[in-house]
């Protein structure tokens, strides 16, 4: 893959990520509104996320980190990638069909192990009731996975980033629905999701044999591949669902105060914003193409890759930082503070944004760092940090617990998140010149950052200009708006004046990604 197709990609998955996040947070708004924080959201939050912490470990965290790079050789090799990729659906469709019905099973362990603080009040029912319905939802999610990436691996971006799009469309058109016939918003919101699921998984599906990568269900077969891919996956489901472990262990800790998993999760959703537009787009672009250029050896285009990855992640991500970091409160009122959602709640979703925000450049320089290891087909690595990591989490969490309260959950996320740089940033050191970035990201590094923290002087007295309009109900977006307009044009200029990057470049970027 060229350079030019490596950013084409980049700016594919993150126009797709971008759209899916944006109505992600439409979706939340809907939901603040319609149910707010309480037992029912509480509820619907430790339900979704069992099928979603599953998924990372079953298809995003062991398919892009052992079946990418996998199918790919095979791939540009012509080895019968095919045959591999159908092998892998029918295995992960088995082991899926097992989970789920174990699942349904035992969804009260489920509940328990994930959300003990529920246990002897109304919440822990409701939730045992919304996971057995949302639950099925990971198996069509997670073949949906498998499907793109294959497609991601055959440099085929759109259709794989788009189909999560799908998931927001349903939930949002589910919600108005429920708004205008006055039905009950959560239940309409539990059924919606594996409906979703099964639109995703046709899009892809659908996509796949247009480009030739014909799937069909068949018995599984423990092939030696198989084996292969199932000691690569092991490790890698655990390494690449980090983030989703912490957030349980958050959850945990935070189900034993009222209302504090549903602020965390609102607050989780409005920072995955940049995250999943950077760090998951430049992720999933990055490890066929780094796949490929170990596989050719080619080191001096790898470096370059990683690079530009690296550099444009962090041009894109340090001025989001410091934007959730000085301006979270209004953002979060403007979005958020609407129907069953209050200022108390507002306040409260505000500090974790914050926080969350300090974490932001390490989740997304996870995304840059890990397909170093991947694309060496190397998942021990990234999963020894991953427990270390994990540790780190879990000890912040529950000690803080008693000290502060219902935050500690985000704090230890984000330590845990620079924990994990740390470690595979240091890990990397042996992988040569390949994983070290050249002097150009050095040099633009430093500007980045001084560029942002300009933007946040700048921030910071735009809002004591704009407080009374943030303040006036009717004319809040408006003020919202303007106020990120003026982040976004003075770290523009700043960035320009001190070098962070050049818009030229910027341009031209886009022309040859859209051309």
């Amino acid at each position: 893959m060229k350079p030019i197709r490596l950013i084409s990609g980049v700016l594919t998955v993150g126009f797709w990520t971008l759209m899916s996040r944006i109505l992600g947070v439409v979706r939340e708004i809907m939901i603040l509104a319609l149910i707010g924080p309480g037992p029912l959201m509480d509820a619907f939050v430790a339900a979704f996320r069992l099928p979603n912490m599953f998924r990372r470990f079953f298809a995003e965290g062991a398919f892009n980190a052992a079946f990418v790079p996998m199918f790919s050789k095979k791939y540009e090799a012509d080895e019968d990638p095919l045959g591999f990729a159908r092998d892998a659906m029918n295995g992960l469709g088995f082991v899926l069909l097992c989970l789920t019905g174990l699942a349904l099973v035992f969804m009260p362990a489920l509940v328990w192990a994930t959300a003990g603080g529920f246990s002897g009040d109304a919440r822990f029912d409701l939730t045992v009731d919304y996971g057995r319905v949302i639950f099925p939802y990971i198996l069509f999610i997670s073949l949906a996975a498998l499907f793109s990436g294959a497609l991601n691996a055959t440099g085929r971006f759109a259709a794989a980033a788009a189909a999560p799009v799908l998931l927001n469309v349903f939930v949002v058109g589910a919600m108005l629905c429920a708004y205008w016939v006055g039905g009950e918003a959560v239940l309409w919101l539990v059924y919606t999701i594996p409906v979703a699921g099964v639109a995703q998984l046709a899009l892809v599906w659908f996509a796949a044999d247009r480009a030739g990568i014909r799937l069909r269900p068949d018995r599984p077969r423990l092939t030696p591949e198989m084996k292969r891919l199932t000691v690569i996956a092991i490790p890698a489901a655990l390494a690449g669902g980090v983030m989703q472990i912490n957030l349980l262990v958050g959850q945990q800790v935070a189900s034993h105060f009222d209302k504090a998993v549903g602020w965390l999760y609102a607050a989780d959703r409005l920072y995955q914003l940049p995250l999943g537009v950077v760090g998951i787009a430049v992720g999933i672009v990055l490890l066929p193409d780094l796949s490929r250029r170990l596989k050719a050896q080619d080191d001096t285009g790898g470096r370059d890759a990683f690079s530009r990855a690296g550099e444009l992640s962090l041009a894109l991500t340090v001025p989001c930082a410091v934007a959730l970091v000085v301006i979270p409160l209004p953002i979060v009122s403007v979005l958020f503070e609407r129907g069953a959602t209050g200022p108390d709640d507002s306040a409260a979703m505000a500090s974790a944004v914050a926080i969350y925000g300090l974490g932001l450049p390490a989740f997304v320089l996870q995304k840059v760092l890990q397909p170093l290891y991947f694309a060496r087909e190397d998942t021990r690595t990234p999963f020894r940090f991953a427990v270390w990591s994990m540790i780190v989490n879990a000890v912040v969490a529950i000690g803080l617990a008693p000290v502060i309260g219902w935050i500690a959950p985000a704090i230890a996320t984000t330590l845990a998140g620079w924990v994990m740089v740390w470690l595979l940033a240091r890990g990397a050191r042996e992988m040569g010149t390949v994983a070290r970035f050249d002097d150009r990201f050095r040099r633009r590094l430093w500007r980045v950052c001084l560029a942002s923290a300009v933007m946040g002087g700048v921030l910071w007295g735009s809002l004591l200009v704009l407080g009374p309009l943030l303040a006036t109900s009717g004319w809040r977006i408006l003020g919202l708006a303007l106020l990120i307009a003026v982040g976004m044009l003075s770290y523009a200029i700043a960035g320009q004046v001190l070098g962070a990057f050049r818009m030229a470049e910027l341009r031209g970027v886009f022309r040859r990604g859209t051309g």
